[in-house]
């Protein structure tokens, strides 16, 4: 594999996970070139890193609200961080809309179920590989407090 491969590799992966360069290219050599295992090598990494956080304090984040453009869903939830630089960041936010459409089309009845779920936009995921990849680009403890999910 050449630099320039490397290279576009790095930028592909570093585009839809949000790691460093340094980070991705690591797992790339690691993986012998290998896009599909770099990516889960950087997951595993990225889990590691998450439950290492996770006894850490949430006082941070953000309150977020949907409602279905027929008005008779509504859902009202928090995703909680360790600062407020994260909570403003666009990405934070994004998996914040994110989740609220999953609550509101899959209607989870607790946290954990919700943590169990596949991604509605991307079923290769569940919300819980979400959350631990948010908290592994960002380096703090995220995760989801209250939930709540009204429908008329």
């Amino acid at each position: 594999m050449d630099q320039k491969q490397i290279i576009d590799l790095v930028k592909k992966i570093r585009a839809e996970m949000g790691l460093g360069i340094m980070e991705i290219k690591s797992a790339l050599e690691e993986a012998d070139g290998d896009e599909k295992r770099a990516k889960e090598i950087l997951k595993e990494k990225g889990f590691k890193k998450a439950e290492s956080k996770a006894e850490r304090e949430t006082h941070q984040g953000r309150v977020a609200t949907y409602t279905h453009s027929t008005g008779k869903i509504g859902v009202m939830f928090e995703l909680l961080c360790e600062t407020d630089f994260v909570a403003k960041h666009e990405d934070f936010i994004a998996v914040t809309k994110d989740i609220c459409l999953q609550i509101a089309a899959m209607n989870p009845e607790t946290v954990e179920d919700l943590m169990k779920q596949e991604f509605v936009k991307d079923p290769s995921k569940t919300i819980e590989e979400m959350i631990k990849a948010l908290s592994h680009k960002f380096g703090e403890n995220v995760k989801i407090g209250k939930m709540a999910r009204f429908e008329i």
